[in-house]
């Protein structure tokens, strides 16, 4: 994929998250984008095969995050912080309205993206988890696939929960929360430590005021 295309992309990825992908036509895009249908067309060959490249090109930039945040040179707890802005990153950038479009016109690409979804946030946790034990930080008797079967529903529940909305999760003070409520129940007595030791600068947007969790 060149990079020509790639801003082309980026750009109608914009556009479908704010008006949904029915309404958005190739004459919107190419009035967006300013250049005729004829450029456009140059390259996809249709509005299906833009759908397609979007969507390839957001899986792709999910997958490179999500690798960026996996970095060796960190702990297990430290990762951990990575992960969850990264997932926080994907559900601030997330638009119902692509969503139900995806869902409702193009089914067998919203499986594609939906099972992809599921799969990396799985084997990320997995992997994560099965760090944290081997440095010893986690908890030795962990249920490595329970655990992460749970984080897969929470973000699934996530993209269309009544009971948390995205912009709610969002918050400073519940992210804060859910991520010491997560870490709490996976730390042994050395992880505990040395996230308690480090709290201020693990937390998420970086508020050193831990009293307000007690």
């Amino acid at each position: 994929m060149n990079d020509e295309l790639k801003t082309i992309l980026k750009k109608v990825r914009q556009l479908y998250r704010k008006y949904g992908i029915r309404s958005v036509t190739m004459d919107d895009v190419s009035h967006e984008l300013g250049i005729s249908k004829k450029t456009l067309y140059q390259f996809v060959h249709d509005k299906d095969d833009l759908v397609h490249k979007v969507v390839e090109l957001e899986i792709s930039d999910r997958q490179e995050r999500m690798n960026i945040s996996c970095s060796d040179d960190k702990n297990a707890i430290e990762q951990l912080l990575e992960i969850a802005k990264c997932i926080s990153t994907m559900l601030k950038d997330y638009s119902a309205a692509s969503e139900y479009d995806l869902k409702k016109y193009y089914p067998d690409l919203y499986i594609q993206v939906r099972d992809l979804r599921r799969n990396h946030v799985f084997r990320f946790i997995s992997d994560n988890l099965k760090k944290g034990i081997e440095e010893g930080l986690y908890r030795i008797e962990i249920k490595v696939k329970t655990v992460s079967r749970l984080n897969v529903a929470l973000i699934d529940n996530m993209v269309d929960s009544e009971v948390i909305s995205i912009p709610e999760f969002m918050d400073p003070l519940f992210f804060n929360e859910f991520f010491i409520y997560h870490i709490r129940g996976i730390v042994n007595a050395k992880g505990l430590s040395f996230f308690e030791s480090h709290m201020p600068e693990l937390e998420f947007h970086g508020s050193s005021d831990s009293k307000k969790y007690e």
